[in-house]
């Protein structure tokens, strides 16, 4: 019996997400596509339940309930079935693995290069500063003008340049954030929600192991486990020799996951942006 749409939780609305998306799925499959004999007249388009649990090599009544909505225990394992039975594409697979509230064990891995197309889009955005960053908070491009808020990224290895190493170390971009303590606590925040993804991979694990070892404002703040999501906001930086500089900035995901993103910094008042035309004319 169908739940009130005025009492259903998150799970009743994702369980029947899964459901509608399953079906639709089956439905658009002939038998011919995955081997199977057209045999007897069929009341609807597609594959039955009972082929799409045999493809899968679970039980009838166990796929049966997952189609209706059920709230089940559903393995990632038989998941990887269903989604192999289905034909499913990258993003079909994904979605269907966080309707179900499952880690993927196959997930689609984020691309950590840069187009050319990208860097062009990146370089075209001076003077006002912009940077792509990975899920990693990596530094993967930037233009001029985001020198001018960090320095000269090229004499920073390149292990280093990330925005983490950077905001807890010290290094122009840490000297020029006017509000240190929130900037730090926040990009913690972040990349520790960041990291759930990626806990057990040593690239992860090695940036937060060099952090503890030489900063233990990161260590205070690490051990405080609190997580944020990546959200637009306002930074301000203050440069020796050209004075405040306030931003609006936004994330722009370049890809289908929350991963690399391209982040975009515009002045906030008339009084930054005259000092970045300044920045620009002076070379």
């Amino acid at each position: 019996m169908a739940i009130p749409a005025d009492t259903q939780t998150p799970a009743d609305v994702r369980r029947h997400e899964l459901a509608t998306f399953l079906r639709s799925r089956r439905e658009r499959i002939s038998p011919e596509q995955v081997g199977l004999p057209a045999v007897g007249r069929r009341r609807t388009p597609g594959l039955r339940r009972e082929e799409v649990a045999g493809l899968a090599a679970v039980g009838i009544t166990w796929y049966t309930w997952l189609e209706q909505g059920r709230g089940i225990q559903v393995s990632a394992q038989v998941l990887d079935s269903v989604a192999r039975a289905l034909l499913l594409d990258r993003n079909e697979r994904s979605h269907l693995f966080t309707l179900a509230g499952a880690e993927d064990p196959v997930p689609v891995r984020e691309c950590s290069t840069v187009s050319p197309s990208i860097r062009a889009m990146v370089s075209q955005l001076d003077p006002f500063p912009a940077v792509v960053i990975s899920s990693r908070f990596d530094i993967l491009a930037y233009n001029r003008a985001y020198t001018w808020l960090t320095g000269d990224l090229e004499t920073i290895p390149d292990e280093d340049r990330n925005i983490m190493w950077m905001v807890f170390t010290d290094t122009p971009f840490a000297r020029n954030l006017v509000d240190r303590a929130a900037a730090r606590a926040g990009v913690v925040a972040r990349f520790r929600n960041s990291m759930a993804d990626h806990a057990a991979e040593p690239a992860w694990k090695n940036l937060v192991d060099r952090l503890r070892r030489v900063s233990p404002d990161f260590e205070e703040a690490w051990e405080r486990h609190e997580v944020a999501g990546l959200v637009n906001g306002f930074k301000q930086f203050a440069l020796p020799a050209t004075g405040l500089l306030r931003f609006e900035y936004t994330n722009l995901w370049l890809g289908p996951r929350s991963g690399t993103r391209l982040v975009g910094y515009v002045p906030q008042d008339e009084e930054t942006r005259e000092r970045l035309h300044r920045l620009a004319a002076a070379g």
